[in-house]
């Protein structure tokens, strides 16, 4: 079942705090913000979490000219782009494939 918009950032915001050890969030581990495209940017740190190492296969949905989006893992990160309406589809095949992991316990090789 797809979660809600409120839900899904509900689940980002739990993901997050899960990880909140007095020192991992001292870091720049989860960074939102805006492109020229127009559209958004996301960038997760996965370094101690539960993904860190797991298997993510490249997504790329282009749509339109303003619907878009591409998900991959780059140098310990998930990242995500798209355009202006595709920042809730970024954040909902980050927490599909967070969900997948945790019940899979899929590693690259």
């Amino acid at each position: 079942m797809k979660k809600t918009q409120q839900e899904l950032i509900v689940w980002l915001q739990n993901w997050y705090y899960q990880y909140c050890d007095g020192d991992w969030e001292h870091n720049e581990n989860i960074n939102i913000h805006t492109i020229d495209n127009p559209g958004w940017r996301i960038s997760i740190d996965l370094e101690g979490t539960c993904c860190e190492n797991k298997l993510f296969e490249n997504i790329k949905n282009e749509i339109s000219e303003n619907d878009w989006y591409h998900c991959f893992i780059r140098d310990g990160k998930f990242e995500g782009a798209g355009g202006p309406c595709n920042l809730i589809d970024i954040l909902y095949i980050f927490y599909e494939w967070v969900t997948n992991c945790n019940i899979n316990g899929i590693i690259n090789e």
